[in-house]
């Protein structure tokens, strides 16, 4: 099935990369620790995204932090749905983010354009199939395992080290989703950053963009809040930076994508987000995707 004319929207150059501004319905998120579980909190949460520059709203009833115990599929479905529903029908762009054929299919009924898979399809074998037979984009990110398993296999000793590796593997899910019926052209890919990577194994990755742009498909960056960047900031103790205290250094990350012309990031901070764009735009250093 081809792609409404919503989601081939978004995937036309724009410029910049777009905002994919983050709303969790969840009680325990790492990055607001459910601040917007209410469902009238969390539509209020994405009406303001979307009046400061979002051009996506990603909507989330499953936390997968580390040790994140999942919500049964019917607590997610209703989570996630309601809010769906009023977003979508104040004019946003709305991407669900889940690892369920059921709730991918109910989301879009309920008028989400993209489907955010943090395994890519691996967690759910009948999401690729699910979501072949609607008009959604997929977001394919690079994983694993489940996050209360996932350090357990940091391990990237082949040739290429993560780099090699990711690659090879989002490969093999490129194949994967094409023999379900989901071909290429309908797929974002997405690295993986924290996700069964360590420390440093983030920055091999963001180092390496330009390898994974190799694959063909547009790139979705999500580095907002997480903890390698508070590794990268440690207090007087050598504690990591709290969540709080790491946008500064996210807005370097985002810079970069601009430069190398990525797809998209997913971000908290959407303002933030959008004047480090606009600053971009205006030195000459964010390009289109097709021109990177």
């Amino acid at each position: 099935m081809a792609v409404s004319q919503e989601a081939a929207a978004l995937l036309a150059p724009l410029g910049r990369p777009r905002v994919m501004g983050v709303v969790n319905v969840t009680p325990d998120s790492f990055s607001d620790g459910g601040r917007f579980l209410d469902r009238d909190a969390a539509v209020e949460h994405g009406l303001a995204l979307l009046a400061e520059g979002a051009d996506v709203l990603d909507i989330g009833g499953e936390s997968t932090r580390p040790g994140a115990t999942r919500p049964l599929v019917t607590e997610e479905l209703d989570r996630v749905v309601p809010v769906i529903e009023r977003l979508a029908a104040a004019g946003a762009a709305v991407s669900v983010d889940t690892m369920r054929a059921e709730v991918a299919l109910a989301a879009v009924r309920a008028g989400a354009v993209v489907v955010n898979d943090v395994s890519g399809g691996l967690a759910d074998e009948a999401m690729a199939g699910a979501v072949a037979g609607t008009d959604a984009l997929f977001v394919a990110m690079h994983w694993r395992s489940h996050s209360d398993a996932m350090y357990d296999l940091a391990s990237y000793d082949g040739p290429g080290g993560v780099v090699g590796a990711v690659v090879g593997e989002l490969r093999a899910r490129l194949d994967a989703l094409a023999a379900a019926g989901l071909p290429p052209e309908r797929v974002v890919l997405d690295p993986g950053l924290g996700f069964a990577k360590r420390g440093e194994q983030n920055w091999e990755l963001l180092r390496g963009l330009d390898v994974l742009e190799g694959l063909g498909r547009p790139l979705l960056v999500g580095a907002s809040r997480k903890s390698f960047l508070g590794a990268l900031l440690p207090g007087p103790d050598g504690s990591p930076r709290p969540v709080e205290g790491r946008e500064h250094a996210h807005q370097a990350v985002v810079l970069d994508c601009a430069r190398r012309g990525v797809w998209g990031v997913r971000v908290h901070d959407v303002r933030a987000a959008r004047d480090t764009l606009a600053a971009a735009t205006a030195l000459g250093l964010a390009v289109s995707e097709e021109d990177a």
